[in-house]
């Protein structure tokens, strides 16, 4: 038998597993072809698909092997490779994919031996070859995990040796929830009496504490546990869903009545905590009751030294305290990494979109003239309430808090409603803005403005602290199945925690004040739904924040950037530019400190109106507001910045800019004919200022039309062909009868893409790594494999472009 000739999957049933079995290793203590990771989640332009092929970049991640010390704990990864390839060639892979599963062992073969990587180190040399009869024993690996983990002691041991809760269900633990719940109980195992996990919303941060607390709990560690959180339909959906198999000795703490014959307790931290000596009903358990004090969204001021929740920590004191959080250190005095230590496992919204359990984000950054250059008000102006508004600029950390440009508002909800028109007018939409009665007035506006508000009342709801109508639907606006309320406008009540899986928009219209803050406004928009086509979600900013918070180590890069010009659709076009991975681009406008209280009359915590005490709120109704026009920025001789404006073309300057271009349709086509790439032609429109999106408002159908057939329309006033029809046109001719099978699948697929996007999507070579292109290979699986070589794919592409073009003669319009 010549083994080379043998697939991957031959090598691991034949030489693999039996050397497994060999060494001692039971059936049940290591797994075959382990799924790690989903698939990321790929957005091109309106189009999002998951990568499903485990070749493709980004597709899901799978170990052939791993090999576990106890049921709970992984202790090494095996990669195999076909015999044709040497012993370590999976050696890469094999050691991601441990440092992935916090394995200390990662194992390469070929089928003809074994090259063993110790990542503890304790071994020398680190790195060595074994036969198919060597295969490291059980015995030979636990003592160096022991070692690498400092876990000496036999309780410590026996701790980390509890499995985790199962419920049948064959529901386990995701491989970050596996690291992060194992990195806590083996810090605790230690004696750590602060333990903190960082985890992006959407990564599962509730189960992954239930799973803690249920081990420390039935090992009988940990016997008495509070767990607190700061919303009250948290701490509901948390004792309902994930703490729900703790049954009847888990309680709530409500009434502020203390009862002390459970084992469990939940509580929202205003039930037990309060300024006044009677609020403070904690103090009414004895100080070492607990044995684990849980704090969920551990960021929102439980670290703070002079906040309540930490003077529930100091009471508290002897008992284990265990921070969770969706934010990483904002700075270098933050006060939760202060108390708590680094944190013992931080997984990264980026990682989590990457691994495809999280979803990739879109950015709409649109600035309005004012804020873009500020208000200053004439001497002597009055606002609607008779008060004469002191002459300042006003800028954007003052607009809803100090002064109202009631048309700014109103620009900015018609901005909403047309996205939501032109996307999904059904899609869930959270609107951040500066204090309830900005966020009644957001309500107000998008009212008028959505025919179908003035039948449904609930279509549009304002969910602040201060109105229990709105705060009655808030389980329906999260509930997956309830269509209404689809827009929630809020400022602070919708910040953190509450689980709205299905939002598809993010909108910022609020002054944000910190990146903690930021992180978790946009943590309500990171889960996936593919049974609700949520596949990705959008962010509207119309305050700076995107560019104020930045975070691309923790929060990865959005998949595009879009910056609409005042005529411009406020839906990105169809193919996105690629986005700036580079130097940070200066910001549209002077970003100004935003400051405020979060606690401040007028936030969620307090009333609305007119500011509140102590805060004067100007309100203007005859300042026109537009959206700010695309900015050149330079510096003046006095070194002031100064914005110059670009005006869009109308339709007669087009067809004039492209007559100036092409000439006559005769030169056009020549020049259409003889591009290499279509793509060059579009990149020269746009410099001249008339970009792909300008050209498709131009025509009244334009969106469908390509870019040979806008110029030719609009230029030449020829009778275009939607895309539609020409990858018809194609469809009807033998035109890929020299392919073979596979050859001609990945065209036909092209000339759908073609026929949905235009031209520049098959010209991009980036399409073959989305969706239905995966199941053919990667892209240079395709282009080498299927086509020849990268050289032949390109050609055949340039053939399927002339086939589109070669319709019959168009006739004047």
């Amino acid at each position: 038998m010549d083994k080379t000739l043998l697939s991957e999957r031959d090598i691991c049933t034949k030489f693999i597993t039996p050397a497994i079995q060999q060494a001692g290793w039971q059936q049940h203590q290591f797994r075959e072809e382990v799924n790690l990771t989903d698939g990321r989640v790929m957005v091109r332009g309106k189009l999002a698909a998951r990568v499903k092929n485990p070749d493709a970049k980004g597709g899901p991640k799978r170990a052939d092997f791993v090999l576990y010390a106890r049921p709970n704990i992984p202790i090494a990864v095996v990669e195999a490779k076909q015999a044709k390839f040497s012993m370590g060639h999976g050696m890469q892979q094999a050691l991601a994919y441990a440092e992935m599963l916090d394995a200390p062992f990662a194992i390469s073969s070929n089928g003809n031996g074994f090259l063993l990587h110790d990542r503890t180190g304790l071994t020398q040399p680190v790195e060595r070859e074994l036969s198919l009869t060597e295969f490291p024993t059980l015995d030979d690996l636990w003592p160096l995990y022991q070692q690498w983990k400092g876990l000496a002691e036999p309780t410590a041991v026996k701790l980390i040796e509890q499995p985790f809760y199962a419920d049948g269900s064959g529901k386990e633990p995701r491989y970050y929830q596996r690291v992060a719940i194992n990195r806590a109980i083996e810090a605790i195992a230690k004696g750590q009496q602060r333990v903190l996990l960082v985890m992006a919303t959407g990564t599962g941060k509730t189960y992954t504490a239930f799973q803690i607390i249920w081990r420390l709990w039935k090992a009988k560690a940990k016997k008495r546990v509070l767990f607190l959180a700061d919303r009250n339909i948290l701490v509901d959906q948390t004792m309902q869903q994930d703490f729900a198999p703790f049954g009847e000795v888990m309680h709530k703490v409500t009434n502020r009545e203390v009862k002390k014959n459970y084992e469990i307790y939940l509580a929202l931290y205003q039930a037990v905590t309060g300024r006044e000596e009677w609020k403070q009903i904690y103090r009414q358990f004895p100080a070492d009751f607990f044995d684990l004090v849980v704090i969920d969204e551990c960021h929102r001021g439980s670290a703070a030294d002079d906040s309540a929740w930490r003077d529930v920590l100091e009471y508290f004191s002897s008992a284990t305290h265990l921070g969770l959080t969706a934010t990483p250190k904002e700075t270098k005095d933050v006060s939760n990494i202060n108390y708590f230590g680094d944190p013992v496992y931080t997984y990264s919204l980026k990682q989590g979109i990457e691994d495809g359990f999280l979803a990739p984000y879109k950015v709409i950054r649109i600035a309005t003239d004012v804020d873009a250059v500020g208000y200053t008000p004439t001497k002597g102006k009055v606002d609607k309430l008779g008060q004469v508004v002191e002459q300042r600029q006003y800028n954007t950390k003052d607009f809803d808090r100090n002064l109202v440009l009631e048309k700014r508002t109103k620009l900015v909800a018609s901005k909403v409603w047309e996205y939501l028109k032109a996307t999904d007018p059904k899609a869930k939409t959270i609107v951040f803005c500066d204090d309830q009665d900005h966020a009644e007035r957001m309500r107000q506006e998008l009212v008028k403005l959505i025919p179908a508000a003035a039948s449904n009342r609930r279509y549009v709801m304002r969910i602040t602290g201060d109105d229990n109508e709105g705060k009655a639907q808030l389980s329906y606006f999260i509930d997956n199945d309830e269509l209404y309320p689809v827009i929630a406008t809020t400022s602070k009540l919708l910040t953190t925690g509450v689980d709205a899986k299905t939002c598809k928009l993010i909108v910022l219209d609020q002054n944000i004040n910190s990146m903690t803050e930021f992180k978790q406004i946009i943590g309500r928009g990171t889960r996936l739904r593919e049974d609700y086509q949520k596949l990705y979600f959008t962010i509207m900013d119309f305050k700076g924040a995107t560019r104020l918070f930045a975070d691309p180590d923790f929060d990865g890069e959005p998949v595009m950037i879009y910056e609409p010009k005042p005529d411009d659709p406020v839906v990105p076009p169809e193919t996105p530019e690629v986005p700036d991975t580079g130097e940070p681009e200066p910001p549209p406008y002077d970003p100004v400190p935003t400051g405020g209280d979060d606690t401040s009359p007028g936030g969620d915590a307090g009333g609305g109106g007119g500011g509140g005490e102590g805060r004067i709120k100007y309100v203007i109704d005859d300042v026109n507001v537009r959206v700010a026009v695309e900015r050149s920025q330079y510096l003046d001789a006095d070194g002031k910045l100064i914005t110059e404006d670009y005006r869009v073309l109308l339709k007669d300057d087009i067809k004039k800019t492209l007559q100036a271009e092409f000439g006559t349709m005769t030169d056009f086509l020549r020049r259409w004919n003889s591009a290499e790439r279509k793509q060059a032609i579009l990149e020269e429109l746009a410099e001249h200022g008339v970009p792909l999106e300008i050209l498709q408002q131009a025509v009244a159908n334009g969106s469908e039309l390509d870019v040979f057939d806008l110029v030719a329309h609009v230029a030449f006033d020829q009778k275009p062909l939607t895309r539609r029809e020409r990858a018809n046109n194609v469809k009807k001719r033998d035109v890929f009868g020299k392919y073979g099978e596979q050859a001609r699948a990945v065209l036909e697929a092209l000339l759908d893409k073609f026929a949905d996007h235009g031209v520049q999507d098959i010209e991009d070579a980036k399409v073959l790594e989305l969706p239905p292109f995966d199941q053919f290979g990667s892209k240079t699986q395709i282009r080498r494999g299927i086509f020849g070589s990268i050289e032949q794919y390109t050609q055949a592409v340039q053939e399927l472009e002339q086939a589109l073009y070669d319709a019959p003669e168009q006739k004047q319009a």
